[in-house]
């Protein structure tokens, strides 16, 4: 999967986080949010390292793992929380945030799938159903192969898009006695 859909993730969740703020005021938090979803790619660099693809800190391992998601998810609210939001709330969207990234690399059609239960098993998964194109890695994205992959997520992922974007309610106007 290219990047746009966890990027759409990320711009979404910023609206869960601060729902009554105008998106200009809330996008700090969107950019930390897509960063956030995008982490678990950070394991890319196992290619630099000699790792291979299917060992467990290869590239969608450990690091696309729910363990993962939920140590990263304690790590963030620790550091930081959205106004009026708990810790409690803050570390179940960072880590549900880093969770969508395993989930969704395993709706895709290529790879050797998510190895989402580590440390408990190493076996790689997917989806039954998998309608997303794997992206081409580095600069395979530009190319013919990386604009289909990026317009079908962004087809997949509109509604993420516009939720993220939508202007937030305002409060009705006092009606005078």
């Amino acid at each position: 999967m290219a990047s746009l859909g966890h990027i759409l993730v990320g711009l979404a969740a910023a609206r869960v986080a601060e729902p009554a703020a105008p998106l200009r005021a809330r996008l700090y938090t969107a950019i930390g949010l897509a960063t956030l979803s995008l982490l678990p790619d950070l394991d890319v660099i196992a290619f630099r390292l000699g790792i291979p693809y299917e060992a467990p800190l290869g590239h969608r391992g450990a690091s696309h793992s729910l363990v993962a998601a939920v140590v990263i998810g304690i790590v963030v609210a620790a550091m930081w929380r959205p106004p009026g939001r708990s810790r409690l709330r803050t570390t179940l969207l960072c880590t549900a945030v880093v969770a969508s990234h395993g989930l969704l690399d395993m709706c895709t059609d290529g790879g050797e799938g998510v190895a989402l239960l580590w440390p408990f098993s190493d076996a790689r998964m997917f989806f039954g159903w998998q309608p997303l194109p794997v992206a081409p890695i580095g600069r395979g994205m530009l190319s013919a192969r990386g604009l289909h992959v990026l317009t079908t997520e962004l087809l997949w992922f509109a509604p993420l898009l516009l939720f993220g974007l939508w202007p937030p309610r305002t409060p009705a106007p006092a009606r005078a006695p």
